[in-house]
């Protein structure tokens, strides 16, 4: 399994935000945001911080997608 923030990038733009307002905004690191960039695992508390300073759901800004790992 593999997880995406494609929908949290979307919801940026659709709130006219950049990713450093967020930062801000949540009060989580550059580095989260460098990890959530690059589709990396990142915390739960970074992820509740995010859904409560944008004040949606944690599936309004990710998803799991199945891949055919094994390894998992």
């Amino acid at each position: 399994m593999a997880v995406s923030y494609k929908k949290l990038w979307k919801l940026l733009i659709d709130r006219d935000m950049k990713k450093k307002d967020l930062c801000i905004a949540a009060g989580i690191s550059h580095a989260s945001m460098a990890k959530l960039g690059k589709n990396e695992n990142v915390t739960t508390d970074v992820l509740v911080k995010i859904c409560s300073a944008l004040q949606c759901d944690i599936s309004d800004i990710m998803e799991i997608i199945l891949t055919d790992d094994t390894d998992d």
